[in-house]
């Protein structure tokens, strides 16, 4: 987030600021360490700042449910737009509240549509993270893999602190399962992948956009498939040229989900403060009214369209599936 940030603001800066005409855009970087009373300091740090026009963040759901009753509040609420909070609790919690994500109703369908349809998977394991990202995509899988007739067999959580989950697995392989769903963060996927890898289990692996940058794991995250709103090996021209930019500012880094939403979130906001000014409320008012009736077209970034809803949502987004192969996260190609 901070590298795709960073990279816009400089872009925008170089081309004469916001609009051309001089007004040089700044970061102010602040860290809530994923946690939520942290995110809540934050974020009153930042409202008590009126340099602060908008906020881009939080990174996870947690953190921005957290932070967004702060920056909806008060006298001088400040809209913030998040790139990958994907909790549906997000959805319609303010009118300052945006995000550039799919929720996890969508991410959740559409790894059970993937495991059905082209896996030809019928009974799944689950292992989720016990917290509102791991417990959301856990659940929509679920509805949507039993509703297409498939089982959940087992679904077992874990938290940060765990140290095995060799009893979930062996339960699991006892049990019969023909697919493991990791509805988990990296680190999390990465204990299972090992453990898997141990006692010998070759199941196919889905997992969520939090998983993002596991492909750096070589040989170990090999043929896991993951949901994403942005893949980097997106075609068309836009997108070629922020991957090359990305590629020269930070080399050998390829941006993610996150830095791609981010990427488009400053520059949305630059084209709303050129529009409209830096007045709070006026950008909270334009960020609503993008590609709504009366309110200009959608802004088309490198993630594609980004119009919102009246729950601040982004409407029309779309969740890809991806695939490991040789380090690269990459689309998974129809079969």
């Amino acid at each position: 987030m901070l590298r795709a940030a960073q990279l816009a603001v400089n872009q925008i800066n170089a081309k004469g600021g916001v609009g051309g005409g001089g007004r040089r855009l700044e970061l102010r970087v602040a860290d809530d360490s994923g946690n939520e009373d942290t995110a809540v300091r934050v974020a009153e740090q930042l409202y008590a700042d009126p340099a602060v026009v908008a906020v881009v963040g939080h990174l996870s759901s947690g953190t921005s449910l957290a932070a967004a009753r702060v920056y909806g509040a008060g006298a001088t609420p400040v809209a913030m737009i998040t790139p990958s909070a994907s909790s549906p609790d997000l959805s319609g919690i303010g009118p300052f509240v945006f995000r550039t994500c799919p929720t996890d109703l969508q991410h959740g369908a559409e790894l059970a549509r993937f495991a059905w349809q082209v896996l030809n998977a019928r009974r799944a394991g689950i292992i989720y993270l016990n917290n509102d990202y791991g417990r959301g995509v856990r659940r929509t899988f679920a509805d949507e893999f039993t509703r297409l007739g498939g089982a959940v067999v087992e679904a077992d959580p874990y938290i940060a602190s765990t140290r095995s989950l060799e009893p979930y697995l062996s339960r699991m392989r006892r049990g019969g399962v023909d697919l493991l769903l990791l509805a988990a963060e990296r680190p999390g996927a990465e204990l299972a992948l090992r453990e898997m890898r141990t006692l010998g289990i070759a199941w196919p692996v889905l997992g969520g956009d939090a998983l993002a940058g596991i492909e750096t794991d070589g040989a170990l995250a090999a043929g896991v498939r993951l949901s994403s709103a942005y893949l980097a090996d997106r075609s068309d021209e836009r997108n070629l040229a922020f991957v090359a930019d990305y590629a020269r500012a930070f080399p050998g880094e390829r941006p993610d989900h996150r830095g791609a939403g981010t990427y488009d979130i400053v520059y949305l906001l630059a084209r709303g403060i050129a529009r409209v000014g830096a007045d709070r409320r006026a950008i909270r008012d334009y960020l609503a009214r993008v590609g709504r009736t009366g309110g200009g077209p959608p802004f088309e970034g490198v993630t594609g369209r980004i119009a919102f809803d009246a729950n601040g949502d982004a409407a029309g987004k779309t969740v890809a599936i991806g695939v490991v192969r040789d380090g690269r996260l990459v689309t998974e190609a129809a079969r």
